[in-house]
């Protein structure tokens, strides 16, 4: 026990480690393994509910809202997810959703819209900036292992398209891939690298 304590230990601080270019959270793996491993062990404390903090929903008038955002990964509840958002990353808020699944694993896209940027740096490794139809969000999805096929800036994509693979490109530890996602509203330059970011959960439990 002492062993698979330690081992939760770090694989914890590990992740914590996450990934952040304008913001960055914690997770759970959505396939548990033939056996029992360490990861197994610290995906089950990652699955653990959050401590007990109401989630404001958001207003009936949000124009987020009215998005009806999906989830990135399938098989996916958003009562298994973590709120992370306010957690602190090094010296800076994380201010996004970590979701830790095998590597490989498909990312979806969470709305309609359009490939604003593909761009690699080093604290999400491979990302997507995805705008929705209005231009009023932007969707930023990080630590992928590769792109889907064919995906290219300017592509207009569903709700539901795949656009890569979860992995731990980045900052991200090797042993605990994982999806880094957030929302950002857009400011009236519509830089994509640029917004206000936006916790997603509270969209999630208000499907």
């Amino acid at each position: 026990m002492r062993r698979v304590r330690e081992t939760l230990i770090a694989v914890a601080a590990a992740v914590a480690g996450g990934a952040a270019v304008h913001t960055y959270h914690t997770v759970r793996p959505l396939f548990a393994p033939d056996r029992p491993t360490a990861m197994a062990a610290a995906a089950a404390a990652a699955r653990m509910p959050s401590p007990a903090v109401p989630v404001e929903p958001p207003a009936s008038d949000d124009p987020l809202r009215a998005r009806h955002i999906g989830l990135p990964l399938e098989r996916l509840h958003p009562l298994q997810i973590r709120d992370t958002f306010t957690e602190t990353r090094g010296a800076h808020v994380h201010e996004a959703i970590d979701i830790l699944a095998p590597r490989g694993t498909p990312v979806l896209a969470v709305d309609d819209g359009r490939i604003a940027k593909l761009f690699t740096s080093k604290p999400g490794g491979l990302t997507v900036y995805q705008f929705d139809p209005t231009e009023t969000f932007a969707y930023y999805y990080a630590h992928l292992d590769g792109y889907a096929h064919g995906l290219h800036e300017g592509q207009v994509i569903t709700r539901g398209d795949v656009l890569g693979e979860v992995g731990s490109t980045g900052n991200a530890s090797p042993d605990a891939p994982h999806l880094h996602f957030t929302i950002f509203r857009l400011g009236p330059e519509k830089r994509w690298w640029e917004g206000a970011p936006i916790n997603p959960l509270p969209y999630w439990l208000s499907r």
